[in-house]
């Protein structure tokens, strides 16, 4: 054989995983099966028996992973978490002003199209979960609350002091949270957002509630 045809040989072999990158991919079959199980069933259904299963692992392969189900389930809200944050970021382009916080709004509710099972995990994490659901609040809140802080030293928000930021932060993700269990979904799935409510909340962010003069502070 000669030397060419065993390198056009050899490269056509498919490169073997590393151990690292083996294990990885387990670990992100065990955190797929988790949110898909939460998703269909809830934190209380979703066993460890049934998310290995959903998995394609033994049940013994879990503990090399987690510690135990709780374990999951503290690290599975903060990883969507990071994976939604992600999301939205990619579709913000080079925008500023109010043009940016709709795309905020509209890339959440595309988030919540692609991962229908983000909405269940985060909202039954608060009683079940509470230690990812309060990592969970202060990630979203806190990289908010720095998108808003770059947006006021543009010049972009005059009306409104620095410490204000945190608390215009968590309005808007509450306002987030709320349009998402009002208008987001139908029969338990995701839907999509109606324009309309799209441009009530756009009315609120560009004019803010009242439309009256502040009086001069003292």
């Amino acid at each position: 054989m000669s030397a060419t045809k065993e390198k056009e040989q050899q490269a056509e072999k498919p490169r073997r995983r590393s151990r690292a990158e083996r294990s990885e991919e387990t670990r992100q079959a065990l955190f797929q099966a988790a949110a898909e199980m939460v998703g269909e069933h809830g934190y209380a259904e979703a066993s460890i028996s049934r998310i290995t299963a959903r998995a394609k692992v033994a049940q013994g392969t879990f503990y090399n992973y987690f510690e135990s189900r709780q374990d999951l389930f503290d690290q599975l809200l903060p990883a969507l978490g990071e994976k939604m944050l992600a999301y939205i970021r990619g579709r913000m382009g080079d925008t500023t002003g109010p043009e940016r916080e709709e795309r905020r709004i509209r890339a959440y509710f595309d988030f919540l199209q692609e991962y229908p099972e983000f909405y269940r995990i985060l909202y039954e994490a608060e009683t079940l979960a509470p230690t990812a659901h309060k990592q969970h609040i202060e990630a979203t809140a806190g990289g908010y609350t720095r998108a808003l802080e770059r947006s006021w030293e543009r010049g972009e928000m005059p009306d409104f002091e620095r410490r204000e930021l945190e608390v215009i932060a968590y309005m808007l993700l509450a306002a987030r949270g709320y349009l998402s269990m009002k208008y987001g979904f139908a029969d338990d799935r995701p839907g999509h957002l109606p324009e309309w409510v799209v441009t009530a909340y756009m009315k609120f962010v560009r004019h803010g509630l009242y439309d009256v003069e502040t009086p001069d502070k003292p």
